[in-house]
């Protein structure tokens, strides 16, 4: 889709510095994709503040540090009594016969 945009003559310059004058409108696609996508985030981050207050964990940095790292120690816990079970299982087996 074809646009006309007014843009102050040294952003222009600048732009064909950098992407020369048969590749602004790439470059300027790029710089506006960026940016939407940054305003994006911003929205999501914004929306995402209200929910910290169901998730205590997420109140600050050190927090939520805490969180990982205790999830993190969970999850070892699970996988370590998970393969203890299974190296358990043929002699269980093998005392059964």
């Amino acid at each position: 889709m074809r646009t006309h945009v007014s843009l102050p003559r040294d952003l222009v310059q600048e732009i064909d510095e950098f992407a020369g004058p048969r590749g602004r409108s790439a470059f300027i696609e790029e710089a506006v994709r960026r940016k939407l996508l940054n305003e994006r985030q911003k929205r999501a981050l914004k929306n995402f503040q209200g929910l910290k207050g169901d998730y205590p964990y997420w109140a600050t940095p050190e927090l939520t540090s805490k969180w990982v790292h205790d999830m993190r120690q969970a999850d070892q816990a699970y996988v370590d009594a998970r393969r203890a079970a299974r190296q358990r299982q043929p002699e269980d087996r093998a005392a059964g016969e």
